[in-house]
């Protein structure tokens, strides 16, 4: 099945965001840049999802949809079989993606003016969500300790205004990579308590974990949590369907996944239904066959990566424990952001995500993608060591 993932597929043209945007938001010419910003991959999904998006192009029919249970048993299958979290289908609120979800979580759980806490660095859309909603970003940094990020919640305590309404937390950290413990997940959980705040865990990318690593729910880890807990996630970045818009709100307390059904039907939102379909193949036994092969490659392309750019002197790719963002540090450089964004863009000519757009903590840092062929990841260590061959 490794071959799957070496695929050399051209998506120059085919309405890509990754690819044909690069140019308009990172300046990298289309022609002969390397797309390697947002978390989507460059290989083709599982065939099972293939599979079933054909046979319903087949039926060639695509009215309205009503089987939200084909939807709702396979997330509570899948979360028990790779998760060993046991969820029961009425709590799973269907919508129309993680980024809607998030969206929704605001609008429902939050008035405008609140507050909303967030640990940095960490995925730019949260506080971009937060203000286009018109509420406040509370800004709570994690402390860098050596290789990883730790959590320092007098800092955070220290921080809030007592406006705060609700935390969105990130679990696996993107980011870094970083998989909190379950001790973690219990503080931040009682965190949230003690401050009366919605919490909010994105655990999008927890199926995308290497070996020897475990990922735990936060669900699993502080149950006592149901009552302010919404648990988000999706098949979007495992098997790369994000476009199909199709996510996940776990919502075990009534009173709150009611308010949310409620408002969902008042602006009558749903998922499409062949990105229902095409989940439902996903959280599979065949689909968890190809997420194995799939984190068998990235382990490959994550020890690659990592080997040909910590060869650069005062480059340090932070060591990852899940997801497939590698997450680079570049102080030891002693260049300021604008050098090495410039030599990355203009003469290694690979768009990523700069780091100083996930808040405080990322100013010295890039975050790359590692989810393509091998030879994307080898033409572009190539390309990072010769951007800055005058440091070794």
């Amino acid at each position: 099945m490794k071959d799957l993932f070496n695929q050399p597929i051209d998506r120059r043209g085919t309405g890509s965001s990754k690819w044909d945007l690069m140019e308009k938001l990172f300046g990298v010419p289309q022609e002969d840049g390397l797309a390697m910003w947002t978390a989507d991959s460059d290989y083709p999904t599982a065939p099972c999802v293939r599979d079933a998006l054909q046979a319903q192009v087949d039926l060639g029919i695509f009215g309205y949809f009503s089987a939200m249970g084909l939807y709702t048993s396979a997330v509570q299958w899948w979360m028990k079989a790779r998760h060993d979290w046991h969820i029961e289908q009425e709590w799973i609120v269907p919508v129309h993606g993680l980024g809607n979800g998030v969206a929704m979580c605001l609008d429902v759980y939050t008035a405008p003016g609140d507050h909303v806490a967030i640990f940095s660095p960490v995925y730019h859309e949260f506080a971009a969500k937060v203000r286009r909603a018109g509420r406040v970003v509370t800004e709570c940094p994690l402390k860098r300790e050596g290789e990883r990020y730790e959590l320092d919640l007098e800092d955070a305590q220290a921080r809030l205004t007592g406006k705060e309404s609700m935390l969105i937390w990130c679990s696996p950290q993107n980011p870094s990579g970083r998989i909190w413990t379950a001790d973690e997940l219990r503080a931040v959980a009682d965190f949230a308590r003690r401050n009366d705040l919605m919490l909010l865990s994105d655990e999008v990318h927890h199926d995308l974990v290497y070996p020897g690593e475990t990922f735990v729910p936060m669900a699993v880890a502080a149950p006592e949590s149901e009552d302010r807990l919404v648990t988000l996630t999706a098949a979007s970045k495992t098997f790369n369907i994000a476009g199909q818009r199709v996510g996940a709100l776990t919502i075990s307390d009534a009173g709150l996944r009611q308010r949310m059904e409620d408002r969902l039907t008042a602006l009558d939102s749903k998922p499409n239904a062949l990105g229902l379909i095409m989940s439902a193949a996903a959280y599979s036994p065949e689909g968890a066959e190809w997420v194995d092969a799939q984190i068998a490659h990235l382990e490959g392309n994550r020890a690659l990566f990592d080997e040909m750019v910590n060869a650069i002197p005062g480059m340090r790719s932070m060591p990852l424990q899940a997801t497939y963002l590698a997450w680079v540090d570049f102080s030891g450089t002693g260049m300021d952001f604008d050098e090495v964004n410039a030599r990355v863009r203009d003469i290694a000519r690979i768009a990523v995500s700069p780091g100083p757009s996930f808040g405080t903590g990322g100013e010295t840092f890039m975050r790359i993608n590692l989810a393509a062929p091998r030879a994307i990841i080898a033409e572009a260590g190539t390309r990072l060591q010769r951007a800055f061959a005058d440091l070794q």
